[in-house]
């Protein structure tokens, strides 16, 4: 049997291939999306004190630690019976903000935006963030610009610029001053210039949008407050691939939809819901089930979107433009968070003392969709289970479905041209997959270890 393979797959992050098994007429006979990094953080959280689980799952990923970070505190506050004061809420959903700031526009301008900018068709050596700044330097600075506004609540608010480590069980350690509240009000609303008038260019890899691309019919699901935008308020809206809704859930709940499970090509992990549909999480999925976003031109921008694109879409492609509103929506919601006199009230905790429920299950939408943390713990607060289910991995079926079909439309006698391996990867990229995130043994993982020894060498 010829394979084909492309490895690495690129502007993602972590390491994955993709694997194309032939036929011997040269025609597809089956594709993979292949995660071939392993981390094991629910198997060593095992066993530390639940109260260091906010400044350890940071730690697993570079992109997402400020999810991880909120998600873990917020299953801490229900292991401690606590609910945060108004200020400490506050502070976590402007660090949430940050990373929505930083994490959108890095997708969207610099792994997305080339492919539409410069061209599906161009070379890989020109199809990149150094060709984006070649083409558009302008667009480019920006782009730097905003990630950094981003990096710099991050900072303010959670105490570092990559691995927040401000939000605790009851609420955030960390006070914001005046000093850095002005500033930060100055760096926003610049951001948000440059938000909406980047939503001209948006607009135009709208319309360049191939809405049969890579179209996988599923169900979806994502946090919704009573019909508005949320990644931390409201409950887990459930809706099947016709969109009649199936259900919402909130905290331990989550058991009685989602079901994890493996197969033997990647040592990411799977999820469908129970009863075999599978769905989608992320920008899309919130997209589609939300009535509106809650600030302006975040309402405009949808409306615009769903004119183009429909009331309920499934088109792969058109994550990249959801991802965009909820970009332009948090530069707009940070800016309103930040002329509100709660973000710097000196009550920012409640404080704990001992365990008062045994299990806590914190959810929060991060970037790239539904964020679950999970931690059972002894009644001395050490961890003696831990289950994380992040966004890849709920979207892992689509994207390896994705991949497939692709493939089998850009594979001739065989051949895998570079405009073909791009069109993959654009398929693949437009999930923004985490997989350093996604990567966690779940029962027989794919893993063999196979030691030849020389006793003779050995000997000597």
């Amino acid at each position: 049997m010829t394979q084909i393979s492309i490895n690495p797959v690129t502007r993602i992050e972590g390491h994955a291939q993709v694997l194309i098994d032939l036929d011997s007429t040269g025609n597809v006979q089956k594709a993979h999306f292949k995660v071939v990094e392993l981390r094991g953080f629910e198997k060593f959280l095992v066993g530390a004190a639940v109260e260091e689980a906010p400044r350890i799952t940071p730690r697993i990923c570079g992109i997402c630690p400020t999810s991880h970070h909120v998600a873990s505190a917020m299953a801490l506050d229900q292991i401690y019976g606590v609910e945060p004061p108004p200020t400490g809420k506050a502070l976590r959903e402007l660090l949430m903000l940050g990373q929505y700031i930083h994490s959108h526009a890095l997708h969207f301008f610099m792994l997305a935006a080339p492919d539409y900018l410069i061209g599906h068709e161009a070379s890989r050596g020109e199809r990149n963030v150094l060709g984006l700044v070649k083409v558009n330097p302008d667009l480019a600075k920006k782009a730097i610009e905003v990630r950094k506004t981003g990096q710099r609540i991050t900072e303010a608010v959670g105490g570092k610029p990559i691995h927040p480590a401000t939000a605790v069980p009851g609420g955030m350690s960390h006070h914001l001053d005046d000093a850095h509240k002005s500033a930060l009000y100055d760096m926003v609303k610049g951001s948000l210039a440059i938000a909406r008038d980047g939503w001209a260019i948006a607009r135009e890899l709208m319309e360049k949008t191939d809405i049969t691309f890579a179209t996988i019919t599923t169900g979806f699901m994502g946090l919704s407050n009573q019909g508005t935008f949320s990644f931390q308020d409201g409950s887990v809206q459930v809706i099947g691939a016709d969109r009649t809704a199936i259900g919402s859930f909130r905290g331990t709940e989550y058991l009685n939809y989602i079901e994890e499970y493996s197969e033997a090509w990647s040592y990411l992990k799977f999820c469908r819901r129970i009863g075999g549909e599978y769905y989608r999480v992320g920008p899309l999925a919130r997209l589609n089930l939300v009535n509106r976003m809650g600030t302006p031109s975040a309402d405009e921008a949808l409306k615009e979107y769903r004119a183009k694109f429909g009331e309920f879409v499934q088109s792969t492609l058109a994550y990249n433009i959801a991802r965009y509103i909820e970009f332009l929506w948090a530069c707009e919601r940070a800016l309103q968070l930040l002329g509100d006199p709660i973000v710097t009230g000196d009550k920012t905790r409640i404080a704990v003392d001992t365990v008062k429920n045994r299990r806590g299950v914190g959810i929060i939408e991060a970037p790239r969709g539904t964020l679950i943390h999970d931690y059972t713990v002894s009644e001395g607060g050490i961890i003696e289970k831990c289950n994380l289910i992040v966004a890849t991995c709920q979207n892992n079926y689509a994207i390896d479905r994705g991949v497939e079909q692709i493939a089998r439309g850009v594979v001739a006698n065989g051949t895998l041209t570079e405009s073909g391996t791009n069109r993959i990867e654009m398929a693949i990229r437009a999930y923004d997959p985490c997989l350093s995130c996604a990567t966690h043994a779940l029962g027989q993982m794919p893993l063999r270890i196979q030691i030849n020894q020389n006793l003779e060498e050995c000997r000597r």
